[in-house]
């Protein structure tokens, strides 16, 4: 019996031990899955998401019905990858991130400005 308790506490300690560092993993990483909102863009067949902080966002993935909402405000849900991590970003884009999308929504049919004003 003192055996099976030892050994029920070490199994809860290493269980609890791998769920703290998991989610920090997430966090503490610079990419993963995240929703960002901005003004959708398209130029020669690549499409780039600019964000309210004038971030940009080359899109991959599931693009094809992008299309029909580009200049308008749209949230895109993806995987960001950083542009370090990417294959020739910064040759061509310096500083910019991609994001691997898995869904969009629209929001508006026109881009807000910085000053976001109704």
């Amino acid at each position: 019996m003192r055996h099976f308790l030892l050994f029920s506490v070490l199994v809860l300690g290493a269980s609890w031990a791998a769920a703290q560092s998991y989610p920090s993993q997430g966090a503490a990483g610079s990419s993963g899955q995240q929703s960002i909102t901005g003004c959708l863009s398209s130029s020669g067949g690549t499409y780039t998401l600019t964000a309210k902080d004038g971030k940009t966002y080359q899109l991959s993935g599931n693009t094809a019905k992008l299309s029909d909402h580009v200049g308008h405000e749209m949230k895109i849900t993806g995987t960001v990858t950083p542009a370090s991590a990417s294959t020739g970003a910064m040759e061509k884009n310096s500083g910019e991130e991609t994001i691997d999308v898995t869904s969009f929504k629209h929001i508006s049919k026109t881009c807000q400005g910085g000053a976001m004003s109704h």
